[in-house]
């Protein structure tokens, strides 16, 4: 560890990294997450339906043979390292590795936020919404209603669910011609130009992002709505600091590490919604 650098700044470094994650991050608050995961992979445990079956007087009960399955994700190990020069870093008036702290924290919660996205479209091929849904192939009422209707008749939890939209997608459901309705609803969509909740769904926006983001392929785009339970993320190290000196560089080299996986656990609790954009 480097004797120019005290341990106040290192531990300052540390604290930053994990309050521009926590802001960065978007999606993993929304699914199921394990932590401290020993080990390449980790099972999350998927249990079937039962049928109830009537009972006669003195008869054997008949078992419902509920079957039990695994979604296994697979952890992979990612970091976001960056120099600082020694020379460069004492004639500014400002501290680079603090400011580091939370370019790195950032880049690896949308890391974090891919993996999730990634895991929910290999998933999501049973429950659709097509972009002839409705009177236009915007993102719009008529589509949400449907992939609330598809999750209803899943039997999936009323709680617990969210849709992930892209920035074009809010733009069209701000010009909505129910956009009126959200205000009447108390949302107040249009005066704050987000829309938090809606339909039984915590909205969540997803910026054009290098990742990858969420899936496009011109000029459709795919959104998600699921429910917390569909999903999983294990992570073996959840995401840890260091600052170390590199002599050879004059220079300190910070660093983010992180390992992790997610996996769709159940398909029936996962739609996916194709506009246009």
């Amino acid at each position: 560890m480097s004797k120019f650098l005290p341990d106040a700044a290192i531990a300052s470094f540390d604290s930053d990294v994990k309050l521009a994650y926590q802001t960065g991050s978007k999606l993993r608050r929304s699914i199921r997450v394990r932590t401290n995961v020993v080990g390449s992979t980790h099972r999350f445990p998927k249990m079937g339906k039962g049928i109830a079956t009537r009972r006669t007087s003195q008869s054997d009960v008949q078992l419902m043979n509920v079957t039990h399955t695994n979604a296994t994700a697979t952890l992979t190990d990612w970091n976001a390292p960056e120099l600082t020069d020694l020379f460069d870093d004492i004639k500014n008036n400002f501290s680079e590795i603090a400011e580091l702290a939370i370019t790195e924290a950032q880049a690896m919660g949308r890391r974090e936020d891919q993996l999730i996205l990634d895991a929910l479209d290999a998933a999501s091929t049973t429950l659709t919404v097509a972009d002839t849904v409705g009177d236009t192939t915007d993102l719009d009422t008529a589509k949400i209603r449907r992939a609330k209707f598809l999750l209803d008749d899943q039997g999936v939890p009323g709680g617990d669910r969210t849709f992930i939209l892209s920035a074009r997608g809010l733009e069209q459901m701000l010009g909505d011609s129910d956009a009126s309705t959200f205000d009447k609803n108390a949302i107040k969509a249009l005066f704050e130009g987000e829309i938090m909740h809606w339909v039984g769904f915590d909205f969540i926006m997803m910026e054009t992002r290098t990742e990858g983001g969420l899936p496009f392929s011109d000029p459709d785009r795919t959104s998600y709505a699921y429910h917390r339970s569909s999903t999983g993320l294990a992570v073996g190290k959840d995401m840890a600091a260091a600052v170390d000196w590199i002599p050879i560089k004059t220079s300190w080299l910070s660093n983010v590490l992180f390992s992790a996986g997610s996996v769709g656990i159940d398909a029936l609790g996962i739609v996916e919604i194709t506009t246009e954009e």
